[in-house]
């Protein structure tokens, strides 16, 4: 009997009804086993040796068991996992568990790859088998190495110079650069005033007004900085006005193609679907992998409905070329169809890695008629899959452009009218690719839909001006990145690989060095000061070039053209020494640096009402006048604090624009005075988050406190909404049946309504403190079961689970962090890394809190008296 090894239990359901009963297919859950989570698991002076740990666990153990136990009668070991270089890997790993086990003897070992999980596929690729591919282990082995080797090497660096950084990862700090820097670009920008001089013009039909803007003045081209203000623009609107004579100097038209886009790769779905569907890149990926496994369509095994969706190659298959075009025809005029297929070249460096293009398995597959059995998530990354591949391969669209030259006042101005004519719409008539703002503003062509009609003009044609006017523009800023143009300019400048982009972006938000509002990126504080670290003292691992050259040296060992431990041993050698030299780095010249790097956006300029900005240095303590303001960097995150401390105690937040709590223990700020007290608001920071003061300590009376709640925006919390929270708890009314009080407040496990001695939890901060009597009666009077409990978010979506499919999630409890799936809570253990918590992890987790035996009561009882026993000697003594 064969065993065959895939990655998921998805996959081994559908597999093993396509093989039928001679094979045993089994999922490995992924990878089995990974380097050990600390320093020392890749060892440079020892050849980059590497010290593998298989996963622990109850599932993981039970899982390899069967794994183990399937293969001792077996005649053949199939290695099926995904079709790059991660699947790649899994494969080796399970083939070097087995072989330290011993349990090959005799055993023949082949490697398949299918791209598409239909019946169809996996036959053809068990009919031609092939050895693991060592250049793409070897390659996997690299980049494993190398990213281990800086995140364990420069993290600690930051921990020790920067208290509150979390870590530095090979790609996700040079992501992070490209973000802090637009945003330092977007900060520094200066607005720079210029007109334009616009007509409307009228044909001599004296029936069609159509728009031309003025291009030339006095003989001399007009640049876009040519009217620099009002008074010269408006002495060339004076002079268009008052010309008499008007003609068309000259007449260009021509017809131009507008051709499809190709079939998608990961870095484009990733683009196109955060741009359309407002996706993120992970959550993207997360469908993608659904959609490849398959789902069920009306009984029978699950059916994959897309080919592998981690790719860099644009080409689809000739059999699936056959396919769209068929259903091209199935579904527009002939005249939609190419004569002949439309072939795309990969840009991808490594072919090795290109595979096929994502693409539907079988077009045939209408989007509607999937929908049925597709979640809203689902349906809609299949529509978009769908309608690129098939729009790939229609007709391109075709546009009149025309140009029309006019001449004012025989010479004394020229204006110029475009527009453009759709043809013949081809390809947009099913698919428009979205594009980001950057490349809005670049592209000059607004009117690829032929939105704007010239009317038929000739030279020589006298015109009439309707009206003119000049307008008043400034120059804009670059816009910040969203993940989808992040993703774009990473795979510009070489960076990364298509398949990690989504695990990197997640990186980034989970460890609070970028936030997203909406759809665009930003900085936080974190970030900022990672990044300025690292430019400056570790500014060649942090450049674009040199990061671009390590991606282009890990192609080159998949490509089998350069050893991977000789590329180690040249990395590591210049790399070792960078971070020695940080050892004896002073945290003097440390805040210096980061002073003078951060300044425009820690220390900024005082702005008049007019505009200009104060000769006052913005770094003078406002409450000495003597000392200097500085970073100070504290134990719990960077502050802003006055040189002269501790005579001195000034402090305020990082960033005072957008406000915010100082971290705790680096002092308070004041939010005003309460009116009838008389005593100060102060909004401060403490060991269980930030809270709200009223007054000082005395001796004679501690004062008021309350903590922020986590959904209020701590930033923008102002006197008012402050005052309301310390009034808490406030009564909402007598109950109308027993006349008994009905209190809201907030306590320490939330929100709540107190009556009769009893407490009942409210969804939100703000239902404490707007709730009315109508609605407080109503939620008494529910049956505790019919209450709905508060949902909490997840800190992150870790996918679905193998065995049912629902969702695990990572989410934050009253007691730390845990894993969640269904009704099962497993607890994540103390100092665990929560960015880089895997499915695999999160399972197993969840399979040793099911498994585990619950403790009885006596047990507890037992335990509890005889430590108590045992500790009373020492408490007498």
């Amino acid at each position: 009997m064969d065993v065959v090894i895939v990655e998921s239990p998805a996959k081994a359901k559908t597999i093993r009804e396509y093989l039928g009963g001679d094979c045993a297919v089994l999922a490995s859950y992924g990878h089995v086993r990974d380097l050990l989570p600390k320093d020392g698991s890749v060892l440079p002076d020892k050849d980059f040796a590497m010290v593998w740990q298989a996963h622990t666990g109850e599932r993981a153990r039970k899982n390899f068991k069967e794994i183990a136990q399937a293969v001792k009668g077996a005649s053949r070991l199939i290695l099926a996992t995904d079709p790059d270089r991660e699947g790649e890997a899994i494969a080796w790993h399970v083939l070097e568990m087995l072989r330290q086990k011993k349990l090959l003897a005799g055993t023949d070992v082949a490697r398949i790859s299918f791209n598409a999980i239909t019946r169809a596929s996996v036959q053809e690729a068990m009919r031609h088998p092939r050895d693991l591919d060592q250049e793409l282990i070897d390659a996997y082995l690299a980049r494993r190495a190398l990213d281990y080797l800086v995140g364990f090497n420069l993290s600690p660096v930051l921990w020790r110079k920067l208290p509150g950084a979390r870590s530095a990862g090979r790609v996700q700090s040079v992501a992070l650069r490209l973000v802090c820097e637009r945003e330092l670009e977007i900060e520094n920008f200066q607005a720079r005033e210029y007109w334009s001089v616009d007509a409307s013009m009228r044909a001599a039909d004296e029936k069609s007004l159509f728009p031309a803007a003025a291009v030339s003045w006095k003989g001399e081209k007009l640049e876009k900085f040519s009217l620099p203000d009002a008074e010269t623009a408006e002495g060339l609107r004076a002079e268009i006005e008052q010309a008499q004579q008007f003609r068309v100097l000259s007449v260009e038209s021509k017809e131009a193609r507008r051709h499809p886009p190709p079939p998608f790769i990961t870095s484009s779905l990733q683009q196109e679907a955060s741009r359309k569907l407002g996706f993120a890149a992970d959550r993207t990926m997360g469908i993608a992998q659904r959609l490849y496994e398959g789902v069920s369509l009306g009984g029978g095994a699950p059916q994959g409905l897309i080919t592998y969706m981690r790719t860099d190659g644009v080409q689809m298959a000739p059999e699936a070329v056959t396919a769209v075009r068929k259903s091209i025809r199935a579904h527009f005029s002939a005249e939609y169809l190419p004569p002949k297929p439309r072939l795309y070249k990969s840009k991808a460096k490594n072919a090795q890695e290109a595979h096929e293009a994502i693409r539907p398995v079988d077009p045939a597959r209408h989007p509607k008629e999937m929908r049925a059995y597709l979640s809203e998530d689902e349906a809609k990354l299949y529509e978009l899959i769908w309608k690129r591949a098939l729009a790939s391969q229609m007709e391109s669209a075709r546009l009149r452009q025309s140009r029309v030259e006019i001449d004012v006042e025989e010479g004394a101005a020229g204006l110029r009218a475009t527009g453009s004519v759709l043809l013949f719409d081809g390809f947009l008539r099913l698919y428009r690719e979205g594009r980001e703002e950057d490349d809005k503003s670049k592209d000059g062509d607004k009117n690829e839909d032929g939105d704007r009609l010239l009317p038929p003009l000739a030279e020589g044609d006298a015109l009439t001006l309707q009206a003119v006017e000049a307008k008043r523009h400034f120059t804009e800023p670059p816009p910040r990145f969203t993940e989808s143009s992040l993703v774009k300019k990473l795979e510009e400048l070489g960076i990364g690989r298509p398949s990690t982009y989504a695990s990197t972006l997640a990186l980034l938000r989970d460890r609070g060095y970028v936030h997203l509002r909406g759809r665009t990126l930003f900085p936080d504080d974190k970030g900022r000061l990672v990044t300025a670290f690292l430019a400056h003292f570790f500014a060649r691992y942090l450049d674009y070039g040199f990061t671009a050259e390590l991606e282009e040296s890990l192609d080159g060992v998949s490509a089998g053209k350069l050893n991977w431990k000789r590329f180690l041993g040249e990395f590591w050698k210049e790399f070792i020494a960078a971070v020695d030299d940080t050892q004896n780095l002073r945290i003097g010249d440390v805040i210096d640096h980061l002073n003078e790097t951060l300044a425009p956006y820690v220390f900024p300029k005082a702005v008049s009402e007019d505009g200009s900005e104060s000769e006052d240095d913005p770094r003078i303590c406002p409450q000495c006048g003597d000392g200097q303001l500085s970073i100070k960097l504290g134990r719990f995150g960077a502050f802003v604090g006055c040189s002269r401390h501790p005579d001195c105690a000034f402090k305020r937040p990082f960033n005072p624009a957008e406000g915010g709590a100082l971290p705790e223990g680096e002092g308070t700020q004041s939010l005003g005075t309460d009116p009838q007290s008389g005593l100060e608001v102060t909004r401060r920071s403490g060991r269980y988050g930030p809270y709200l003061q009223l007054g000082e300590q005395s001796q004679e009376e501690k004062p008021k406190r309350i903590s922020i709640p986590p959904s209020m925006d701590n930033a923008d919390l102002g006197l008012e909404q402050a005052l309301a929270l310390l009034a808490l708890p406030r009564e909402v009314g007598a109950h109308p049946e027993s006349g008994e009080t009905i209190a809201a407040g907030i306590g320490r496990y939330g929100p709540y309504l107190r009556y009769e001695g009893k407490f009942v939890s409210l969804e939100s901060a703000e239902d404490a403190l707007e709730i009315g009597l109508n609605r407080a009666v109503e939620i008494l009077n529910t049956p505790p079961k019919e209450r709905k409990r508060k949902s909490f978010a997840p800190l992150r979506e870790l996918g679905a689970h193998p065995e049912d499919g629902a969702p695990v999630a990572l989410m934050d409890g009253r007691y730390g962090p845990y894993v969640k799936h269904g009704k099962i809570n497993a607890t994540v253990p103390q100092g665990s890394d929560l960015e880089t918590l895997t499915l695999e992890e999160a399972v197993r987790l969840l399979d040793d809190k099911k498994n585990k035996p619950p403790r009885t009561f006596k047990a507890r009882g037992k335990s509890r008296a005889g430590a108590k026993k045992k500790a009373s000697p020492k408490r007498r003594a």
